[in-house]
């Protein structure tokens, strides 16, 4: 979709400064990170009878987050035609971005998979700048919140800065995410066993339930459905081209 004003820039040297975080913190974890496969069954399920693989878990999440991404479209579309909408809606999804994606999805990237890439040598320089990616989309989420406080008084600038973010965000994240899905989380398989590789979806489960309770992600899922109920996105019909 097609904004007008500048997209934000981030400074090459930070970028750097990050890369070399990147680097120091998958040395230090990858020492601890067989760790997690100890004492652990060679399976990951959620309920009884449904079992889930590790991949499985962070593409489903992705599901969330290309919902949210929706509600970012949506909103952006209608600040550039002036339409009014819900404003707490959007602080909503930013929030949800915060606590589902960055807190927990991306920190289970950070402390379970990016450092046994690191520690195999593969794709080093992939998993390198997903990191970099990661850093940048807090910032600009911390700016979404910030614009989209009920005690924030926006005006004209801050609607067009509102608009570059969202599109700068969802810009990076869709193809961050679809590089994820279609190269990293199939190569996990790869460079650990099976009982690791199960016993990361263990670690999964057990986190998720920690943050967010008994029913984790299909209470997130809820969470994203009001969203769309108030921005009249829900129905999926609308999205059906006559052809």
């Amino acid at each position: 979709m097609a904004t007008s004003g500048k997209r934000t820039s981030y400074p090459a040297d930070e970028l750097i400064h990050h890369r070399r975080e990147f680097l120091k913190k998958g040395a230090i974890i990858g020492t601890l990170t067989g760790i997690a496969a100890l004492g652990l069954v060679a399976r990951c399920s959620k309920g009884d009878d449904e079992e889930i693989s590790p991949a499985e878990d962070l593409m489903r999440e992705h599901g969330v987050l290309n919902r949210i991404m929706l509600v970012y479209d949506t909103c952006q579309s209608r600040l550039i035609s002036n339409e009014q909408f819900p404003m707490e809606a959007l602080n909503n999804a930013a929030q949800l971005i915060k606590t589902f994606i960055e807190e927990y999805h991306e920190k289970l990237e950070e402390d379970f998979l990016f450092p046994r890439f690191i520690n195999a040598k593969q794709l080093v320089a992939l998993v390198q700048l997903l990191y970099i990616q990661h850093s940048t989309g807090r910032k600009i989420t911390d700016q979404v919140l910030q614009l989209t406080n009920p005690k924030w008084a926006t005006n004209a600038e801050d609607t067009q800065k509102l608009i570059v973010l969202m599109n700068d965000f969802n810009r990076m994240y869709r193809p961050h995410e679809a590089r994820e899905d279609t190269v990293l989380f199939p190569a996990l398989r790869k460079i650990v066993s099976k009982k690791e590789y199960y016993a990361l979806g263990e670690d999964f489960e057990k986190k998720e339930h920690e943050l967010f309770g008994k029913d984790g992600f299909e209470a997130i899922v809820a969470q994203v459905e009001g969203i769309e109920k108030q921005l009249g996105i829900f129905d999926l019909s609308p999205f059906t081209p006559i052809v």
